[in-house]
């Protein structure tokens, strides 16, 4: 009963408007990377999957038959060393699409945006779906037009780059969030 109460106030904690929310910001260690944009994370004992909120990252095939979107695997590879096994501060914006509802957050890495630094290397877009009214895009948007506009990662690929959504779509992968 302890633990459930314990991971009812932690969700609870990361539903709340990151306003409300302030610098008393929850401490997870990450302990999982999934691919550019998911990440499993741990507080006390309490486990939470988090969508990086406001990015869209390079889909991994989970299937053999489907091949891995290019700059999935760098995209991997670079929130791994950036997060992996760090303690982070996460700011929630809710509960991720169906079916598995994933915390959808900002992570922070000693008082740097995270998912923004995927978007400014080229390993992310910016995604503008489904947002909550109290989050701003803007920086996103600015960061990806500035890795466009120098082919840094993904936009090195110039007119063969597709979006993760698209590629979801055209290899029709059930992955999480299908954002």
């Amino acid at each position: 009963m302890k633990r459930f109460l314990l991971y009812v106030s932690v969700i609870s904690l990361l539903l709340w408007s990151p306003r409300a929310w302030g610098s008393d910001t929850q401490s997870f260690t990450v302990t999982r990377v999934y691919d550019g944009d998911t990440v499993m994370a741990v507080s006390d004992g309490t486990v939470i999957y988090v969508m990086l909120m406001g990015i869209d990252a390079p889909e991994i095939s989970e299937s053999s038959h489907v091949p891995d979107q290019p700059f999935a695997k760098e995209a991997k590879n670079y929130l791994s060393s950036l997060i992996l096994h760090k303690d982070v501060k996460i700011v929630g914006y809710g509960k991720g699409p169906y079916p598995d509802n994933n915390i959808l957050g900002v992570i922070f890495l000693n008082g740097e945006n995270v998912n923004l630094e995927m978007v400014r290397k080229g390993l992310a877009e910016a995604f503008e779906r489904n947002l909550p009214p109290n989050f701003d895009i803007r920086p996103y948007i600015e960061a990806e037009q500035k890795a466009r506009q120098e082919k840094v990662g993904m936009w090195s690929l110039g007119k063969r780059y597709i979006s993760p959504s698209r590629w979801r779509q055209m290899h029709k992968l059930d992955v999480a969030g299908s954002r």
